[in-house]
């Protein structure tokens, strides 16, 4: 696109002050930058991520609250992290990680084991066998009506 067709439109970027730097084809037909203070599908995209991330948290949490899973899966994904992440994060093969998502499992592991995943979550071992105890950080989706 052409420099003086780079996008102005709203976005969260706006409510900072910042621009975001784009390439674009200058009057000489070369290649240079020029600073967009937001574009609309962009910003759309990124809205869609953080509420499917939102959703998934949620979910966790709810499933975590009905017994069916562990918190360290509602953990995992409040850090958007997937499996292959956090078993790297944790040293542990994926299999392993994902039987820890069983809560029977999750209540014998050991105090060393869990504080590998409150480490890897930065949370105290109360905190990570309580999820009612974590604060989740809120992801803020951001529409141009809501600045």
């Amino acid at each position: 696109m052409k420099k003086e067709e780079v996008p102005q439109d709203e976005s969260n970027i706006q409510s900072t002050n910042q621009k975001e730097l784009c390439y674009a084809v200058g009057e000489d037909g070369k290649y240079t930058t020029a600073l967009s203070s937001g574009w609309d599908p962009k910003t759309i995209a990124l809205n869609n991520a953080i509420e499917e991330i939102q959703n998934r948290i949620s979910n966790a949490k709810e499933r975590v609250l009905n017994n069916q899973t562990s918190p360290i899966e509602f953990y995992m994904e409040s850090h958007k992290m997937d499996l292959s992440i956090l078993a790297s994060y944790v040293g542990l093969w994926q299999w392993r990680v994902k039987r820890h998502f069983k809560p029977k499992v999750f209540q014998g592991l050991s105090n060393k084991m869990l504080q590998r995943y409150a480490e890897v979550f930065d949370v105290s071992l109360e905190t990570l066998k309580d999820i009612t105890l974590y604060k989740t950080p809120e992801i803020k989706n951001n529409t141009p009506d809501e600045n």
